[in-house]
């Protein structure tokens, strides 16, 4: 897609930063964003100069959720044109709020959410499969679908109590509250909270961290291995997996560039790249139906 209207896109040292730019509308989601967020995913995993994805929020807010103009006919699809883009599943047009958060489950890239202000709504459930959510102080969250009239998006129901379990999910789906940082670093939806000030400069260092020691071939497949293994049904699909992964990355480039950079006490230089190698050791995840 040329040009975004409704994010902004960039790429510094092999950071992608994308900032949902609705300011005016405290960033809430619409039709518009869910293009442009697919198609900065989509141009991420063709780049190999990214390395890490920071997503953060225009102003006072990450995500106010979806754009409510439209009154109570707002969450009323009769009449309207489907997502025609994103195709059906089991018959029924899907959900842009599922169809952002599930490309960011498949990025090839580890994903750093920087939360300012308000997350609510879409704007709390698509940083679930986002990797590392940091929290300004000022963060507000809210799962506030109940209150609403309707339920949890964007494959909600299958991350949430993935990350911060079923009865903590539930509480915060049941009663819809909005909650605080610290209420959501205590139940796990947050790694850390930091003063407002000081939240993208977290999240950077973080991202600088991953950029400067790690193989992009060997973070590429982590992130796939470990959200997949999330629903195996037991430990030994994780043992043939990583059995398979160590025989052929060991016998790789990369493997002997971490080996002797870390002997030789300097910073490693990978040669691989996760565009085009070993790019069938993990199977598609979240696979499509």
């Amino acid at each position: 897609m040329e040009g975004y209207t409704e994010i902004e896109y960039s790429v510094v040292d092999g950071i992608a930063t994308i900032v949902l730019d609705r300011e005016a509308r405290m960033n809430a989601f619409t039709g518009q964003m869910c293009d442009e967020l697919v198609a900065a995913c989509d141009a991420i995993d063709a780049d190999d100069a990214v390395r890490v994805l920071v997503v953060t929020g225009r102003g006072r807010a990450f995500c106010a959720g979806a754009d409510l103009g439209e009154g109570g006919s707002t969450f009323d699809d009769r009449g309207r044109e489907k997502a025609a883009r994103y195709g059906e599943v089991d018959g029924v047009g899907r959900d842009r709020g599922g169809v952002v958060s599930l490309r960011f489950a498949a990025l090839r890239v580890p994903v750093v959410a920087a939360v300012n202000g308000a997350a609510v709504g879409v704007g709390a459930t698509m940083t679930l499969p986002m990797d590392v959510r940091v929290a300004g102080a000022s963060a507000r969250f809210g799962f506030v679908f109940a209150r609403r009239g309707i339920v949890p998006e964007a494959a909600s129901s299958w991350f949430l109590p993935r990350v911060v379990g079923i009865s903590r999910a539930m509480e915060w789906a049941m009663t819809g509250r909005v909650f605080g940082a610290r209420e959501a670093l205590e139940g796990g939806l947050v790694s850390r909270v930091v003063p407002d000030e000081d939240l993208l400069d977290t999240a950077y260092a973080l991202a600088r961290e991953v950029v400067e020691n790690t193989s992009s071939v060997s973070v590429a497949l982590t992130r796939q291995m470990m959200w997949s293994m999330l629903s195996a049904s037991s430990p030994w699909e994780a043992h043939a997996l990583d059995s398979r992964a160590v025989l052929e990355l060991g016998r790789d480039a990369d493997a002997a560039e971490g080996v002797t950079a870390f002997l030789e006490k300097r910073p490693p230089a990978f040669p691989l790249r996760r565009t085009r190698d070993h790019t069938d050791i993990v199977p598609e995840w979240p696979a499509r139906p």
